[in-house]
């Protein structure tokens, strides 16, 4: 669903954001080149979250610019860094009660297409190429994270490691450039977490650009090119997996001394 030559560079160049008097981000610069996953760890309240809203378009940077491919995207609103292409897994699992999941999945497409409320009212032909596409680039990305099998089922059926796979292919249905999955691990069980490791490695291997923020650091440092490490907002340390491992600064504030052993 996706190949090098789909994926796009990010680069984040001094974001800043406050609330109230306090930083949640601040000064925060780097890059994630073309297919490469790019790590992003820090303890509770370092401003991840912030951070994935600002490139999304869900959180307005007060300073700063983040460009995709060296076009500036910041000033763009969600739908259109969507269209784009910055697609997003949203913490924790948000389905669409009553919709299959082929359905739930096909609704990620909608923001890459053209036809509008009169061509859908009136069904007219642009419409209905449309829709007919939407439903076979749904169907792809399921078969593609592992639940083809479960389409025509309630997406409220599945068990949660397979609701954040719909998640996933919710979003490959956008055709997406880079993908941000924002804490995905969270509350699955140690198989679950497996599996989804397994499917982000694949995404990667077909050169997917991934930015991944995560609480599970050995989640991160498993799939990560290189890691950026948050405190209190701010970049502590930029580097690869065992760089970052080693360095004394994200010892001190986040990993501790048996992580790093």
């Amino acid at each position: 669903m996706n190949d090098r030559a789909f994926s796009a560079g990010l680069e984040l160049s001094g974001l800043s954001r406050r609330f109230g008097g306090v930083y949640a981000n601040r000064d925060v610069s780097f890059t994630v080149a073309p297919g490469e996953v790019r790590g992003v760890i820090g303890p509770n309240g370092a401003g991840k979250s912030t951070l994935f809203g600002l490139i999304s378009g869900h959180v307005r940077p007060q300073e700063g610019r983040v460009l995709l491919d060296g076009e500036r995207v910041d000033r763009l609103p969600p739908h259109r860094r969507a269209r784009r292409g910055i697609a997003i897994v949203f913490q924790g699992a948000r389905l669409f009660p009553g919709m299959t999941v082929l359905e739930n999945v096909a609704v990620g497409a909608h923001a890459r297409t053209r036809a509008g409320a009169v061509d859908a009212a009136l069904r007219l032909p642009r419409h209905r190429r449309e829709e007919r596409e939407i439903l076979s680039d749904a169907r792809a990305a399921l078969d593609r994270v592992g639940l083809a099998d479960w389409a025509d089922r309630g997406a409220e059926q599945l068990p949660l490691g397979q609701q954040r796979r719909l998640q996933v292919a919710r979003a490959l249905t956008a055709r997406p450039r880079v993908l941000l999955l924002d804490e995905p691990a969270s509350g699955l069980r140690a198989d679950e977490r497996r599996d989804l490791t397994a499917l982000v490695r694949d995404l990667h291997a077909d050169g997917m650009t991934i930015l991944l923020v995560e609480h599970d650091v050995a989640m991160v440092m498993s799939l990560a090119d290189r890691i950026a490490v948050l405190d209190l907002g701010r970049v502590i340390a930029d580097g690869t997996p065992e760089q970052i491992r080693r360095d004394p600064a994200v010892v001190a504030a986040y990993l501790g001394t048996e992580a790093a052993a």
